[in-house]
């Protein structure tokens, strides 16, 4: 089942991001006997959108939310929660179909000065944007990552943070549902902290966009995030989560099966089309 998740509730809902969260981690039997060496308890793909609708001080608060979670007392106590009580982390910054660009390699987190490590090589990379969104082909990269990756774990994640719909590559369905069928799970970052420019390719119900057309897999949600200061809460409490291995509790709203997406799956496309005429 998907789940879309406000920031708000998600604060609240058995205090993931309050403190305990080590009181709603209950043990999995899969993960009962010690694992081998490069077991990790989750594999995590951080997709982040640099797309010229991004500005620059959207992409610097996005880099340091990223960095602030991975470092915060609260993601430390979630990867305690699992088993192995270690994650492996990527890190890569994506716009059209074949720009994508590795921040972190495959990194192990298991405690703070690893996580220092990370946010360290988060923050010193320089800021970059580039041309179109391409979903789809930050979906099919993550699932590069995952394929090379080193380490072994039973949970798989990519996570795309964007602010547009796909309108370059493949179908965002064709790369979500392949990913969907490898047993990965993507979860959704919309960022809508600007008013939809139709010059910017932007749409008003992304959030619903990402519900329906991009997010999928076990647990899968969405956090979308609405004001540009509650940038650093929202990745904090969608990175708990995540690490955590729990799905969003208290006042969520499943998003609802539907035949149709609410948006159109490829209203990004369209409006390029409309745009452009190509």
């Amino acid at each position: 089942m998907r789940w879309c998740v406000s920031i708000g509730a998600a604060l609240v809902a058995g205090a993931l991001v309050g403190g305990d969260v080590a009181s709603l981690a209950s043990p999995n039997a899969q993960f009962v006997q010690k694992a081998a060496d490069g077991q990790v308890d989750v594999e995590l793909v951080l997709a982040v959108d640099v797309s010229y609708s991004m500005d620059l001080e959207e992409l610097a608060v996005q880099r340091e939310g990223y960095a602030q979670a991975i470092t915060s007392p609260e993601f430390l106590r979630a990867l305690k929660t699992g088993p192995q009580g270690k994650v492996a982390v990527t890190y890569f910054e994506w716009a059209a179909a074949h720009d994508q660009k590795i921040i972190i390699p495959w990194r192990i987190v298991d405690g703070p000065e690893t996580a220092d490590a990370v946010a360290a090589e988060i923050m010193k990379a320089p800021l970059r944007r580039a041309s179109r969104t391409s979903i789809s082909g930050a979906i099919n990269f993550g699932m590069q990552m995952l394929a090379e990756s080193p380490y072994k774990s039973l949970r798989r994640v990519i996570d795309i943070s964007g602010d547009g719909p796909n309108n370059n590559g493949e179908p965002v369905l064709t790369a979500r549902d392949a990913a969907l069928e490898k047993g990965i799970t993507i979860n959704g970052l919309p960022v809508m902290v600007k008013q939809a420019s139709y010059a910017t390719m932007d749409i008003e119900k992304l959030d619903l966009y990402f519900e329906d057309c991009v997010i999928g897999g076990p647990g899968s949600f969405v956090i979308p995030i609405k004001e540009r200061e509650k940038f650093q809460e929202a990745i904090r409490t969608k990175l708990v989560l995540e690490v955590a291995g729990r799905q969003p509790e208290g006042r969520v709203i499943p998003a609802q099966t539907r035949g149709e997406a609410r948006v159109p799956c490829t209203i990004g496309e369209q409006l390029w089309r409309d745009r452009w005429g190509r």
